[in-house]
């Protein structure tokens, strides 16, 4: 086909393609006509493409906000193979790669940048974007800005307000997984009119799904059962936990079929020589925690199979939606089991932070009489023994009732290496210039490699902004005078003009964690109802995402004529007096990093807290000693003996 528009002829001269994927077209013209837009297209329905060609007719650099790093690898290696300019900065980079990033956006020759959410709580960052052109900015994963959403991060919803700080013209949101009610969301956030949603539907008519009730002991023979039975192909086995990764593969491993364990607990070099084995593999398999596929553009996946129950729908649409991309026969296998749910929501409680962790971290944020404060995230966790991301979410929301303004990220400290003589350095520049440097590198304080400066107490010293500080420093190092490294981030805050009461603040979050909670816990319960279901499996998943299929699908299990099983059973587990006595015993030793019921619950159900690593409690024997109890079984006996006088 000839090609008639620049789209057209970009399409098929850098990407290759003779026509558009249903709902590229009409997303690209969204953004060539000044819109902000959101995609709605399943996994491996052509998203990329969506920005990474109008990209090439915009002015300016475009920003892709994604937290896989996985995708940003892959897709850079592809884009520079087209003779795309397109970097990446993340926490992979070593220091000479992640130097010449900062190179190329200083002198803008960057037209595609890929960077994760948290990136923008950088001071150093957000100047050097101040100073670039972006003509477009890109969300992907944007069902993560919304608390109705299955994987809610907080650094997501602050993005509208940095789009709007850097006087971005338009803003793309991207996902494989977005409910109507989280759809909406973003539309609202982002300011995203309902006709510039561009929804492809989720309807895989290749995927052949299927759900069966087993037990525990059932699962490795029904697992092995089918991989034995089925032709061989590309497959992907997910579990919830590192050592279940383990164990499974070493199981099929033990009858001859080529498993690996991919998981975050791997050595970095080890889980990429797991990734490039299977994406160069025609039959591999992998058996992974989630921390795999993220990313991964892999078209000949023929089975994916859960071996453990994922966490909610919208975790099953997004993994069995790896499988079958090259329009082949795929086969989804999901064993429901009701042993993984107490697993399950024993993370969803374990997050939860307990009303006193609440009230004593808005008494140290708002109980003194400072307008300013900042504050360190790492510090606050470890004070209140929260997870980081619960102290940004909590952060957050403080932000978003506008009880706190923030005023912007900063590094307490800035660590430089000279290249050359701080006269050589000084001669380059006028009288003036020179003067405010060699002022503001007195103040530094020298180690055996690395000079220390305080920029706080530095613009202090200098009555200087702060911001020419930083931007000065940038300019050595953009120079080839010094090689920067910074620490020690700090968040600034003033307080917000809304009157606060403490109490009743704190009550008001902690009932908001609290329905965060039973959200995460009832998205559980809708996994383990896709096993009960009587009529067509797909139709049903269909409807939870808003759509409508006019008949039975044909091609999954229940359209196959399968029986329906009896509801799954959890195995009836009762605390014994030796787990009774355990709790005693802990209570009596008086951890401060168990002090409250809730820490000691975690712990029992081996469940990390900053407390817990920080006293070494996790390599205890004890650790997780009660997982395999329900948390709130846990919970009410670590209550108990709160209760009983030592």
């Amino acid at each position: 086909m000839k090609a008639t528009t620049k789209q057209e002829t970009l399409l098929e001269e850098v990407f290759g393609f003779e026509s558009f994927r249903p709902g590229q077209r009409e997303v690209i013209e969204k953004l060539l006509a000044r819109k902000s837009a959101l995609a709605v297209f399943p996994t491996g329905g052509g998203k990329s493409l969506c920005y990474q060609l109008p990209a090439l007719m915009f002015e300016g650099m475009t920003i892709v906000v994604s937290p896989l790093i996985a995708l940003m690898k892959d897709q850079i290696d592809v884009l520079s193979s087209r003779g795309i300019r397109a970097a990446r900065l993340d926490s992979s980079l070593n220091a000479d790669a992640s130097r010449a990033v900062w190179r190329d956006l200083w002198r803008g020759h960057l037209k595609i940048l890929y960077v994760a959410p948290e990136r923008f709580a950088s001071e150093r960052f957000l100047q050097r974007l101040r100073q670039t052109r972006i003509s477009l900015m890109v969300i992907d994963e944007a069902h993560c800005m919304s608390e109705w959403g299955h994987n809610f991060r907080p650094d997501y919803l602050k993005l509208a307000r940095v789009a709007k700080t850097l006087r971005v013209p338009r803003v793309l949101a991207l996902t494989a997984t977005a409910t109507p009610a989280v759809a909406k969301d973003i539309q609202s956030v982002f300011n995203i009119d309902a006709s510039d949603c561009i929804n492809t539907g989720f309807h895989r008519p290749n995927l052949v799904m299927r759900c069966v009730s087993c037990t525990a002991q059932e699962r490795d023979r029904l697992l092995l059962n089918q991989l034995q039975s089925r032709p061989k192909g590309a497959c992907i086995v997910y579990v919830t936990l590192q050592r279940t990764a383990e164990s499974v593969a070493s199981y099929l491993c033990s009858h001859d079929l080529p498993a690996r364990a991919y998981h975050a607990g791997l050595e970095r070099e080890e889980r990429d020589e797991v990734q490039d084995e299977f994406m160069g593999s025609e039959d591999g398999i992998v058996v992974a925690t989630i921390a795999f596929g993220m990313g991964i553009d892999k078209a000949n996946i023929r089975y994916v199979y859960h071996y453990n129950m994922p966490k909610s729908i919208e975790h099953y649409m997004q993994e069995t939606g790896r499988a079958g991309r090259n329009g082949e026969l795929a086969y989804c296998d999901l064993l429901v089991c009701a042993d993984d749910v107490s697993i399950l929501e024993n993370f969803a409680y374990g997050d939860t932070p307990s009303r006193e962790s609440v009230a004593t971290l808005l008494e140290e944020l708002l109980g003194g009489e400072e307008e300013h404060t900042a504050v360190s995230v790492h510090a606050l966790a470890g004070g209140h023994d929260m997870r980081p991301v619960v102290v940004r979410t909590l952060l957050t929301y403080l932000e978003m009732q506008d009880v706190l303004v923030s005023t912007g990220p900063f590094y307490d400290q800035y660590k430089f290496r000279p290249l050359r003589p701080s006269h050589q350095i000084l001669a380059d520049f006028d009288a003036d210039r020179a003067g405010f440097l060699r002022k503001l590198l007195a103040l530094s304080t020298r180690g055996k490699t690395w000079y220390t400066l305080d920029m706080g107490a530095a613009a202090t010293a200098l009555g200087e902004p702060r911001q020419r500080l930083v931007a000065a420093m940038n300019y050595l190092e953009e120079r080839g005078d010094v090689i920067l490294k910074v620490g020690e981030l700090k968040h600034g805050f003033r307080r917000g003009d809304v009157p606060v009461e403490l109490d009743a603040l704190s009550s008001t979050l902690h009932e908001r964690f609290e329905r965060s909670e039973q959200r995460d816990v009832e998205r559980i319960g809708d996994v383990v109802a896709l096993s009960t279901m009587k009529d067509c499996t797909v139709r049903h998943i269909l409807s939870y995402f808003g759509e409508t299929l006019s008949g039975p699908c044909g091609h999954c299990d229940r359209c196959g004529g399968a029986a329906v099983a009896a509801p799954p059973a959890r195995t009836t587990r009762r605390a014994k007096r030796a787990d009774t006595e355990l709790v005693h015993k802990l209570v009596k030793e008086g951890h401060q990093a168990l002090a409250t019921s809730r820490q000691l619950t975690r712990f029992l159900c081996g469940l990390t807290s900053p407390a817990t690593t920080k006293a070494r409690l996790t390599r205890d024997k004890r650790f997780g000693a009660l997982s395999w109890l329900p948390f709130q079984a846990v919970l009410k006996l670590t209550e108990s003996s709160f209760q009983v006088p030592a």
